[in-house]
């Protein structure tokens, strides 16, 4: 009798988790709203880069992005993200890490947090950024299984969730480039990926981008793709742009999505929307960090690159993706030790920085940041930038990516087919016409 009640209880348990767990799969996380008031709005912005079409994708629905991952965000009640957030919110790697070793923090707690402020914010059309691309549906596993290790001596990226510009090849996510003509592409992980799941960090999942990193739109808003729609800046959504074509990036950087992020750069995707969302941005040397994986414009300006809260931070997610790829012909091995660099308390004493001059007229900020470097014993050395002609820097791009064509094709792995840059375009300007018609 007793073992028959408890079979019973079991199965009423058993039941009632999948029948949860079949809502969940069914539940409507984001209704699509009309936005057509927000483009309206857009209108009357001084900068005419940023008088959007639209807002939302009209190609991707975000339920299927948030719905596998639900059943996991809801365990975490209110209460306990408030809990959390003085131990994460604008805390450092090692600081985290520290927090992990003594036991007030685990790796999946960290992961729910910054899931749970992902649903919390971008499933609401009146917050939402249109950051998120896709989530790693194992994320929440792959923490589970790094808290249950020993500890021992490891890189500081270890279990820490990091977020990925979605042309950057990622196992078991599309990698999109914001393009329809990509919208299944399955691909291996990128050269960068394998460097960084071998220290044991956690890939979160995709960020939105300029479509095809800004290669082949001129004067489109920062920050939109066919596939993710228009990425909004946190500091002001629809006021100030979000930087490109790394956007994703830096706004879910701005945001506290994650830990880190990695964007690319050709010519300013990096520093600009680091600069506009207030991270740090580094665009390293060309071959420090292998391309391979990565949706290419240019052989010789390509690269990907960590975006962060602080400097520190900065210099583990750096270290975490070098190594020498010896399928990227730039890539080079290195033995810096970026960690220790910004770890060292030297002097500021005797740098000379250069500081422009017109922004210290017209940025308070700035002009504070650069009054506290002088006090820190920097030598400040104003200067006015340089009017430089771009006259053909875009054929430049066009001639790099078609001599290259027959190594730098985007191959579907999936489908067994290969699109040329001609087919590329054509698919392009068919989507473009198609959406703003």
């Amino acid at each position: 009798m007793n073992k028959l009640l408890c079979f019973l209880v079991l199965s009423l348990l058993f039941s009632c988790k999948e029948t949860k767990e079949n809502e969940y799969s069914s539940a409507v996380l984001w209704p699509p709203y009309n936005d057509s008031s927000d483009v309206a709005a857009s209108q009357g912005n001084e900068q005419k880069r940023m008088h959007f079409k639209l807002i939302q994708s009209r190609v991707s629905d975000k339920n299927e992005i948030f719905r596998p991952l639900y059943h996991e965000v809801v365990k975490m009640s209110e209460s306990e993200y408030e809990q959390l957030k003085p131990l994460i919110l604008e805390q450092d790697i090692p600081t985290l890490q520290s927090y992990v070793g003594e036991g007030r923090l685990t790796y999946e707690k960290l992961v729910r947090f910054f899931l749970y402020r992902i649903y919390h914010f971008e499933l609401d059309s009146s917050t939402s950024l249109h950051t998120i691309l896709a989530l790693n549906e194992n994320v929440v596993q792959e923490a589970r299984e790094l808290d249950k290790l020993k500890p021992e001596l490891r890189h500081p990226i270890f279990g820490m969730p990091i977020l990925l510009k979605d042309n950057i090849g990622t196992a078991g996510m599309n990698t999109t480039a914001g393009s329809i003509a990509l919208k299944d592409n399955q691909t291996k992980d990128a050269f960068i990926v394998e460097q960084l799941k071998k220290k044991g960090a956690l890939i979160l999942g995709k960020v939105n981008l300029s479509e095809w990193a800004y290669y082949m739109c001129n004067g489109c808003p920062l920050g939109y793709s066919a596939i993710g729609g228009q990425t909004l800046n946190p500091y002001g959504r629809g006021i100030f742009e979000t930087g490109g074509s790394s956007s994703g990036s830096g706004t879910a950087m701005a945001a506290n999505y994650a830990v880190g992020a990695v964007g690319t750069e050709t010519s300013g995707s990096i520093l600009s929307p680091s600069s506009q969302n207030s991270v740090v941005g580094l665009k390293p040397t060309i071959g420090l960090l292998s391309r391979t994986g990565i949706v290419p414009i240019s052989s010789t300006l390509d690269t990907p690159g960590p975006m962060t809260k602080n400097v520190v931070d900065n210099a583990i997610l750096l270290s975490a993706m070098t190594g020498r790829d010896a399928a990227d012909e730039k890539s080079v091995s290195t033995t810096e030790d970026f960690i220790g660099a910004v770890n060292d308390s030297g002097s500021l004493k005797g740098k000379r920085l250069g500081v422009f001059k017109d922004l210290l007229e017209t940025d308070s900020i700035y002009l504070k940041t650069a009054a506290k470097l002088t006090s820190l014993g920097a030598e400040i050395v104003e200067f006015t930038a340089p009017e430089v002609s771009m006259d053909g820097f875009l054929t430049l791009l066009n001639v790099d990516l078609i001599l290259r064509r027959n190594s730098r094709l985007m191959v579907l792995a999936e489908q067994d087919r290969i699109l040329t840059v001609l087919m590329l375009v054509q698919i392009t300007q068919q989507q473009v016409i198609h959406q703003f018609q």
